[in-house]
């Protein structure tokens, strides 16, 4: 009487072998990485289409502001005319009144910009791990917890 020998991946008491089993976890962690991704692939294709959808609106909501203040503009100096001023002194008054309010803005940029500095807890922590990285069993290089 012959003893059959089990077939691949499995044991002899019909339970399969670790190596099967690893094989078997590997394949379906593999296609559960693909199918994440995939996921991600058309969820960031649908964002970006709204995204260029709303950029588009924004683009042209933009423009048409852009002619309302340029047809605001020739409406106040010829309220400024209608007031009895020369039409010169009326477009130059708006031009002033838009010069001021640009200067205006540029002063708060130039506050908030100077309010910008570097990352600094990032510039620290990558110095950190550099250091760790160059001599991770030094007394020097330290650990830091994050709460």
């Amino acid at each position: 009487m012959a003893t059959q020998s089990p077939p691949p991946g499995r044991a002899v008491d019909g339970e399969e072998t670790l190596g099967a089993l690893f094989a078997t976890a590997s394949r379906d962690l593999s296609t559960l990485v693909r199918d994440e991704v995939a996921l991600a692939k058309a969820e960031i294709r649908r964002d970006v289409k709204n995204g260029a959808k709303a950029g588009a609106m924004f683009g042209a909501a933009a423009f048409l502001g852009v002619l309302v203040v340029i047809l605001l503009s020739i409406a106040a100096a010829y309220g400024l005319v209608a007031a009895g001023l020369h039409p010169g002194w009326a477009f130059l008054i708006v031009a002033g009144v838009y010069l001021l309010v640009a200067g205006l803005l540029a002063l708060i940029g130039k506050r908030a910009v100077s309010k910008v500095g570097p990352p600094e807890r990032t510039i620290r922590t990558s110095k950190e791990t550099a250091a760790f990285l160059k001599h991770p069993r030094s007394p020097n290089a330290q650990t830091t917890t994050r709460t």
